[in-house]
């Protein structure tokens, strides 16, 4: 690492480097730098070498589903172009019936994990959702359930009159293991007023992960990025999340979400976004979430050959099979909606990397 500082023209990137070869964390204004620079080569090298680190030459990957089991959602956010108004044509609410055979169906093609997201329907309350988890690790006791965003977690809270502690409590004991990273979307004020103006405050989503890690379980944080955001809100969304990881421990993995928008209805978004601008984000995360041990690169969401380049550029998991996937799709991502084992093994490989499967909990 040493020898890399030596390279270093930028100063700013140089002290950067300094910084990271002596384990000391990057400051917010140096955040602000590496999401603006264009020696992504530079950036590049210094994320490779906290990713090796951290995880060697493996690069994680799981056998899973998505159970999305409606898309009745009271927000209708301008970003999604998933959820409808219960009357509509295609709105859709899964019984619980329909759900076990959607999940006995995914068993049958090996999978160890259910990773659930739905809209806020105010027809389902806590028990549909106590039940849901139930069937589902009757069907397999060792199944691990990623189960509800923290916006889910909240509205389930209000719509039922009970403590949100008290939702974790009871679907943790009905088996949830982990939460995923949907709903931070961009922490800013500014930027949730268009995108998603109903939905819970970037602090509020802040809080309902404090309490989530406070009860024991590890989640994911998310960032949804290339709409409208600036790099200044970019960086305080960062660091908002590596502060709080100061204080729990509790996020396992941060998950850039690259933003597809073909079906929804988000005004004066930037051209789509280029293989430039993915891999500065990730090696900037990498770089200042130091605390956060893992960086995904959802082949689902940056396509398989980008998935595979950021590999080289901090990340160290490119996701999972992701069966009956609806979400993206729904917003006009033009990947396949789920990938086989063998494949998701032959991308790692051909990264030259080493293939390990795990679940949310990375656990081996």
């Amino acid at each position: 690492m040493t020898e890399f500082i030596d390279t270093i023209h930028d100063k700013t990137l140089r002290a950067i480097a300094e910084k990271v070869a002596q384990e000391r964390p990057a400051s917010d204004a140096d955040l602000l730098h590496m999401l603006t620079t264009n020696d992504i080569l530079d950036l590049g090298s210094m994320a490779h070498h906290l990713r090796t680190n951290l995880h060697g030459d493996h690069a994680f990957y799981g056998v899973n589903m998505n159970l999305n089991y409606t898309n009745v959602c009271e927000l209708r956010c301008p970003l999604c172009a998933f959820s409808r108004d219960e009357k509509d044509a295609d709105a859709y609410t899964l019984s619980l019936d329909e759900m076990e055979d959607k999940v006995r169906d995914a068993v049958s093609f090996g999978i160890d994990e259910v990773h659930i997201v739905g809209g806020l329907n105010p027809l389902l309350k806590l028990e549909y959702f106590e039940d849901m988890i139930r069937r589902i690790k009757e069907i397999k006791p060792d199944m691990f359930i990623v189960g509800f965003t923290a916006v889910e977690y909240d509205y389930f809270a209000r719509l039922n009159h009970i403590p949100l502690r008290e939702v974790f409590r009871r679907l943790m004991d009905a088996g949830v293991g982990a939460l995923p990273g949907g709903g931070a979307e961009v922490f800013s004020p500014r930027v949730r007023a268009i995108i998603a103006p109903k939905k819970i405050s970037g602090k509020r989503w802040l809080e309902v992960m404090r309490t989530a890690h406070e009860a024991g379980l590890e989640t994911n944080a998310t960032l949804l990025y290339n709409h409208i955001e600036t790099p200044e809100e970019i960086a305080d969304h960062l660091s908002r999340i590596r502060s709080l990881q100061n204080e729990t421990h509790g996020f396992k993995t941060f998950v850039p979400l690259v933003y597809h928008d073909k079906k929804t209805q988000i005004p004066a978004k930037r051209p789509s976004t280029t293989g430039f601008g993915d891999i500065r984000l990730y090696a900037a995360s990498r770089i200042f979430l130091h605390n956060v041990p893992h960086l995904k690169a959802l082949w689902m969401y940056v396509g398989e050959k980008m998935a595979q380049t950021l590999l080289h550029f901090g990340a160290d998991d490119i996701g999972a099979t992701y069966h009956y996937e609806k979400v993206v799709h729904a917003a006009g991502a033009p990947t396949p909606d789920y990938g086989s084992e063998s494949h998701l093994q032959r991308l790692i490989e051909s990264a030259r990397m080493k293939p390990v499967r795990t679940t949310a909990s990375y656990k081996l």
